[in-house]
């Protein structure tokens, strides 16, 4: 095969790679009637996320463990809390 070629034919393998990323975002998405106004299911994960997130500074403050950044730390902690309500409730 020439370099042409080559090329050719890695640049049609990532277009279709590509493609296939792109065409699994066309299932459904899982949402929530809350008083008759549809929400996606991470939007109503947030709410005891934020919960969790309050109890793990309340424990980690009563433990007297102190956090190099919580700026980044408590944020992460309520995404990661979003993430996982989201998987167990909604996959």
């Amino acid at each position: 095969m020439t370099a042409n070629r080559v090329g050719q034919f890695a640049g049609g393998c990532c277009l279709l790679l590509l493609a296939s990323w792109i065409l699994v975002g066309c299932s459904r998405a899982p949402s929530v009637d809350i008083l008759g106004s549809f929400f996606p299911g991470w939007l109503v994960c947030l709410v005891p996320a934020v919960a969790l997130t309050a109890l793990t500074q309340l424990v980690l403050s009563r433990l007297r463990i102190k956090l190099a950044f919580p700026v980044l730390v408590y944020p992460s902690l309520a995404a990661l809390y979003t993430f996982a309500l989201w998987l167990i409730f909604f996959r």
